[in-house]
């Protein structure tokens, strides 16, 4: 699945299947500016930063489950969020520090180090990724993801894939093949 945030017309927490189809609202209440997204992939709960509203939220991948984990004015100056174990970690874009928040109840948020210029932040440890089982992209004989000749993208489960085509390309007739 694809999360995202949208605040346009009607603000919203959506999710989709890697290529672009079933695209189900997951938040679209209570809900004014989402300007960062993260995910606990082990427990399925998305996260999001709502800067207008001065909140972080989380809800179940269904938007069942809906939780503040903490509210103020500190909220507007954070930017990216990341989840690992217990703790949120967020930038703040006032003094570019980065903050770790307490994802169960918003306490015990403190400043961590201090950056030159970041707006974005990201957690990379073997722990935080999933089990990768075998898929409908993993490279045929020949080398092609799924026997895309260019994109691979995963539908509606790990065995399902739709082929697409690099820009100036057309998918051809046989749904794999781009010219």
């Amino acid at each position: 699945k694809l999360f995202f945030t949208d605040y346009g017309n009607a603000a919203k927490v959506e999710r989709c299947d890697m290529d672009g189809m079933n695209r189900t609202w997951i938040v679209d209440s209570k809900i004014e500016q989402p300007t960062a997204l993260a995910l606990d992939l082990i427990n399925k709960y998305v996260y999001w930063l709502d800067i207008y509203l001065e909140s972080v939220e989380v809800v179940d991948y269904q938007g069942r489950r809906r939780q503040t984990i903490t509210k103020g004015r500190q909220i507007r100056h954070l930017c990216g969020l990341a989840v690992f174990e217990n703790y949120l970690y967020t930038i703040n874009s006032d003094n570019l520090s980065i903050l770790q928040i307490n994802r169960y109840n918003g306490t015990d948020a403190h400043a961590l180090a201090k950056l030159d210029n970041a707006k974005e932040i990201r957690v990379y440890q073997k722990r935080t990724q999933a089990a990768v089982r075998s898929h409908a992209c993993e490279a045929d004989p020949y080398g092609m993801p799924g026997g895309c000749s260019h994109v691979c993208l995963l539908s509606s489960s790990y065995k399902a894939r739709t082929c697409r085509c690099r820009t100036g390309f057309i998918l051809g007739s046989d749904g794999r093949s781009c010219k």
